[in-house]
């Protein structure tokens, strides 16, 4: 059952972005800024079609997608590299919106989740695991 996560949402807790962020192939400067950031979401929904923006004082990064139909995916905004992240696809499972990306890295992609007024995420690649916890503002 989809829920309502949409809105604006600011970053309280970000535990082993460093150890994504390796195993996403980023280099040490970009990763040495990004974990001084607190993020803040946006999460719309439009019809069918969601969109996420990923908002901080060094790079914005927007991703627009529909549920249950697969769409290329590009890092470029996020940390900069051009290269195609391949083919992404993103579903509801229960009260959980999944998204599971095919390309150049095994084992990638996210989940969002409402817990109490918490928003969660977890970013995977490999063998990392990076867990974010937003609180609504507003």
């Amino acid at each position: 059952m989809a829920v309502n996560i949409c809105g604006l949402w600011d970053m309280v807790s970000n535990v082993n972005f460093d150890g994504y962020m390796i195993a996403m192939g980023i280099g040490p400067t970009t990763r040495k800024i990004a974990l001084k950031l607190k993020h803040r979401k946006i999460i719309e929904q439009m019809d069918d079609q969601y969109i996420i923006k990923t908002l901080s004082t060094f790079k914005n990064y927007s991703l627009s997608f529909r549920v249950g139909e697969e769409f290329e995916e590009f890092t470029k905004g996020l940390d900069n590299r051009h290269c195609k992240v391949g083919f992404s696809l993103v579903t509801w499972q229960g009260n959980r919106l999944v998204c599971t990306q095919k390309g150049e890295k095994k084992k990638r992609g996210w989940v969002h989740w409402l817990e109490g007024d918490k928003l969660h995420l977890e970013l995977y690649c490999e063998d990392q695991i990076c867990r974010q916890v937003f609180k609504k503002n507003g």
